[in-house]
């Protein structure tokens, strides 16, 4: 993009919320049911059906409200939004406004220093959090000759994230929607999946010049669904209306689709305004009134946050952000995470072998921590014989964790049937390494001479003496010690 231009994006998130039944009906919200199974007079929207709001579908708002310190209003109300797609049996989507559930808070993000000049965290604004129904899914790939609709997702509750026009860069838009997503999984909102729609969002992007207080005219990219596509379909964007603007021209109100394949977007429609929607109050639902009886009862069962815990570990563990995204995927991940710490005593070794076997593990076997065989407390004793220096870390990695997996008893019971414990006694150490000394006059003489590097090959070969038993701290030692001898 050309200097003295700057990016204004904004996101909106739908995030499916994890209730037994519809937002309005009591149809299941099974994901993958055959088509058009899971549907009602109100779902399908039949003359005479009355809609019943889902009161968990009201609790999980108000749980992602406090956890971003949002105002919640106690009475909110619903609309009717008016378009005409296949899908959308009623006509007409019922969602909330002009007065959301939500309104306001924020979510803090690493700053792109590309385009803020400094590195540091950002607070993000959110404009609101409002209740509402998804519509169906077409589907135009399955028939050449016909659109086919399924309405088991119509009435499917969603919960729409509105985002102020606050981030700057595709990286920024990407880390609002891993933050967001994180939150989404811990509070136990919505199951998440970007594949299955479950969460997905709208990105708005419009370009201005540096310095300027109007947004230029925005265009709205739909249906984005993987943190990669965000970042993808932001930056074509962004150069698209930057070449539009270069060369004189307009950027068009309008709504684009990513053609992921091409790596493009492509325009879809012009972009309603909200006069198009013919919004007026739902006639059928009262306004919605919570308590502060009842926020008080959402506040006390709240979890503890992403954002808290990331402090904690940075504080406590001596962790990097990289290792705590990580380690923070999923909820169940994380508890397994602090339950090693606790039992092995040392958080950041707990990090290395989640980040590292058992990572790996996973990955093989196409399982999450759920399934892992290994008890935390297991896996701790483990992790405590390495730092005690009882066996080494390659002795561990190779030998024990197998062991472990395979179910053959527990660490220590392993390492004394198989021999395996660390020999960290210097005399017989002092011995092998005076044999190493004495077996490579060659490298030992480079060594003196001020080939340091070649300290390595001679700690490597006192090692491979030792079977592999030896204490590595206390083979350095005594090698230092043997060298400076000479």
């Amino acid at each position: 993009m050309k200097p003295g231009l700057e990016a204004i994006i904004g996101l909106e998130v739908h995030v499916q919320l994890r209730t037994r039944s519809k937002m309005f009906c009591a149809c299941r919200t099974t994901y993958g049911a055959p088509p058009n199974t899971q549907t009602c007079p109100v779902c399908l929207g039949l003359p005479g059906a009355l809609p019943v709001l889902n009161r968990e579908a009201v609790r999980l708002g108000l749980a992602l409200g406090l956890a971003v310190g949002a105002r919640i209003r106690e009475h909110s109300t619903f609309y009717r939004k008016q378009y005409f797609y296949p899908d959308l049996p009623k006509g007409y989507q019922i969602t909330q406004g002009p007065v959301a559930l939500v309104e306001g808070g924020a979510l803090e993000i690493p700053g792109d220093p590309v385009v803020r000049g400094a590195a540091g965290p950002v607070r993000i604004g959110l404009e609101r959090a409002h209740l509402e129904e998804d519509a169906g899914k077409s589907s135009h790939d399955q028939r050449p000759d016909a659109t086919l609709v399924d309405l088991n997702r119509a009435g499917i509750p969603l919960l729409e994230v509105v985002g102020s026009p606050d981030l700057r860069s595709p990286q920024e838009a990407s880390d609002f929607l891993k933050a967001l997503h994180r939150l989404v999984v811990f509070l136990g909102l919505g199951e998440g999946n970007l594949e299955e729609g479950g969460f997905r969002c709208d990105a708005n992007v419009s370009l201005r010049r540096v310095g300027e207080a109007a947004y230029g005219t925005r265009a709205e990219v739909k249906n984005l669904n993987s943190f990669r596509f965000v970042k993808q379909a932001l930056a074509f964007e962004i150069e698209r209306q930057a070449a539009l603007l270069q060369a004189g021209g307009r950027v068009a109100q309008e709504t684009r689709g990513w053609d992921a394949e091409k790596g493009e977007t492509r325009a879809q429609r012009s972009k309603e305004a909200a006069m198009d929607y013919r919004y007026f109050p739902e006639p059928d639902l009262p306004a919605l009134a919570v308590t502060e009886a009842e926020i008080t009862a959402v506040r006390a069962a709240l979890p503890e946050l992403p954002e808290a815990r990331s402090r904690r570990w940075r504080a406590a563990f001596d962790l990097g952000e990289e290792e705590i995204a990580t380690l923070l995927q999923d909820p169940a991940f994380t508890g397994y995470f602090e339950a090693l710490a606790v039992a092995c005593g040392n958080g950041k070794a707990a990090a290395t072998w989640m980040l590292g076997e058992v990572s790996r593990t996973l990955n093989e076997q196409g399982r999450g921590i759920g399934a892992f065989p290994v008890p935390p407390e297991a896996l701790g004793e483990l992790v405590g014989l390495v730092e005690a220096r009882t066996i080494s870390f390659g002795t561990a990695k190779e030998q024990v964790f197998p062991a472990l997996l395979a179910g053959e008893g527990s660490a220590g019971a392993i390492v004394a049937k198989r021999g395996l414990a660390q020999v960290s006694d210097r005399t017989a150490i002092e011995a092998l390494v005076a044999q190493v000394l004495a077996a490579n006059p060659g490298p030992v003489a480079q060594f003196r001479s001020g080939k340091t590097g070649l300290q390595g090959f001679l700690v490597g070969q006192v090692l491979k003496a030792g079977g592999g038993r030896l204490d590595p701290k206390v083979v350095n030692e005594v090698l230092v010690e043997g060298l400076a001898k000479g």
